[in-house]
């Protein structure tokens, strides 16, 4: 990246009761104190805003730092640092940056620190998972004043602001050369957002405070307190205590239970993220956790097989998953969007199960006794993912390819997945853009660093006929020819199943009475979301 301007040279929480008769004082508590607890389901593994491309990160990072657009809870988008933007040609974008936006450390927002940060992103070491896809578009950024930046890309690329609200500014001066340590240790936790780091204590817990200065609407509370509760049963035991006042990734266990309870509200709404099962494509001999059915080497991937692929596809029951397992918490799907969406294909509706459909698939692609598998899969990640890949694992074992099941902490479970190290696993995207691009740009383009393409595409997937098409969609500056390419894309790719999607979550808060929430379709869980019920 090129730029014409070079660069110049971070009241605690009262107490929750011990007495189980005062729990229902606590949850009784008035709306106009202003702390508030959250207990959230999923860990954040960094403050670093560009180091982990992962929702709970971001949902915090949203707390701390500022983008240029932002979006609404719909996934529309909305001025942020940028009060406004405008194509100036094909290849040009530009940026107006509100005045009045400062960091915590007082620094103002200017443009030197839009072209540092771009030139940041692709670059953070170790990253699990990068942000370098919402930047690569930028070929040059020119800085026309200390408010107004253009950002230059090769050639037509309507999704920029899209892109950019997914990333977080920092400033060119204090944070040129820091490190995610100094992210994570709260040295560098310096941002533009409504509330300022105090604390992060990794798997535990996270301290905000209010930042006063802040330019937009100020968050009601003065002191937030995010802790991680990722035991689905300890996160409602905690609410119903009065230990935290609103939850996240409400268990589907407890909806009836908690919908119920006149001391609280839940709130809920269809989401953006897709629950899908990614299978590998990359290895043409034997896949790792994949034998013959006495358990003998293949000598080759029955995964690489389509027909295997519809099989497994064809072999669950996304009904019942979403009725039984969810709870009706999850709506079934055959496809990555969710209704209404952007890309979202009317007439592809979710598979119905067909077992005998699926075993002959089996013995066409020359597996009539199937096969062994290991399916993996996060048990602390996402709504029910141990239980869904059990579900999932027996259903295949029905039709012969017999499962086993193995899910482990998140942590742990990415590493792996990363590295290419399972056969097929259960993993989880939300399309935060609104837009079907931006789901095929990460689960089932190629997966190229250069490019920016296949960040989520742990499964290895790759078809250059797709990535044409998709290339070609993301030139198209016309909003319903680009969805009508994306729609065709979707379905070369759902025909080809380059993945096998299962469902798309509903997201659900459980809160106080006297609390509500702006509930997101992208799923985070902040502080500015949350104000007094009236």
């Amino acid at each position: 990246m090129s730029r014409t301007t070079p660069p110049r040279g971070t009241a605690a929480r009262v107490a929750p009761p011990v007495a189980a008769a005062l729990a229902v004082l606590a949850l009784a508590a008035p709306a106009a104190a202003q702390n508030l607890t959250f207990g959230v389901g999923s860990q954040v593994t960094s403050m670093d805003p560009h180091y982990h491309n992962l929702t709970p990160n971001s949902a915090v990072a949203g707390m701390i730092f500022g983008t240029l657009v932002q979006t609404d809870g719909r996934a529309r988008l909305q001025p942020g640092l940028a009060e406004s933007w405008r194509a100036v040609d094909d290849t040009t974008w530009e940026f107006r940056l509100r005045p009045d936006a400062r960091f915590h450390d007082g620094k103002p927002m200017t443009a030197e620190d839009v072209a540092f940060t771009l030139a940041r992103v692709p670059g953070v070491p170790n990253s699990p998972s990068s942000f370098a896809q919402f930047v690569r578009a930028v070929k040059q950024v020119e800085i026309l004043d200390a408010h107004t930046v253009r950002l230059r890309t090769d050639g037509p690329y309507p999704l920029l602001p899209n892109d950019l609200s997914s990333v977080m500014m920092l400033q060119h001066e204090t944070h040129r050369d820091v490190t995610t340590e100094a992210f994570n240790s709260g040295a560098a936790a310096i941002g533009t957002g409504p509330f300022r780091l105090v604390s992060y204590r990794h798997g535990d817990r996270i301290e905000l405070e209010r930042n006063d200065a802040y330019w937009g609407p100020k968050p009601h509370w003065q002191r937030v307190t995010y802790r991680m509760i990722t035991s689905d049963a300890a996160r409602s035991s905690a609410l119903l205590a009065g230990d935290v006042d609103i939850i996240d990734q409400v268990p589907t266990s407890d909806l009836r239970r908690l919908r119920a309870d006149s001391r609280l509200r839940v709130q809920e709404t269809v989401g953006l993220r897709l629950i899908y099962l990614a299978l590998d494509h990359a290895n043409e001999g034997d896949s790792p956790f994949v034998t013959g059915p006495d358990g003998q080497k293949l000598g080759r991937n029955p995964l690489r097989d389509a027909r295997v692929r519809r099989a497994l596809s064809l072999a669950m029951d996304r009904e019942a998953i979403a009725s039984r397992l969810m709870e009706d918490a999850s709506v079934p799907t055959g496809q990555i969007m969710a209704e209404g969406t952007f890309g979202y294909l009317p007439d592809l509706p979710a598979p119905r199960a067909d077992a005998d459909a699926a075993k002959r698939l089996l013995a066409e692609a020359g597996y009539p006794n199937g096969f062994r598998m290991t399916l993996h899969g996060p048990s602390d990640r996402y709504m029910n993912d141990a239980r869904i890949i059990q579900a999932v694992g027996q259903m295949w074992t029905r039709i012969g390819v017999r499962t086993q099941v193995e899910a482990q902490p998140f942590t742990t479970f990415i590493a792996r997945a990363g590295r290419g190290e399972t056969s097929a696993h259960l993993m989880g995207l939300a399309a935060t853009s609104g837009e079907a691009s931006t789901m095929l740009r990460a689960l089932v383009a190629t997966q190229s660093r250069e490019a920016g393409t296949g960040a989520s595409n742990r499964g290895r997937y790759s078809n250059p006929a797709l990535d044409a098409e998709l290339a070609e969609a993301m030139r198209t500056l016309d909003d319903a020819r680009r969805e009508a390419m994306l729609r065709q894309v979707t379905r070369r790719a759902i025909e080809d199943q380059a993945l096998i999607p299962v469902h798309i979550q509903k997201n659900a808060w459980a809160m106080r009475r006297d609390l509500t929430i702006d509930a997101r379709a992208d799923e985070y869980t902040r502080a500015q979301d949350v104000r007094p019920a009236e």
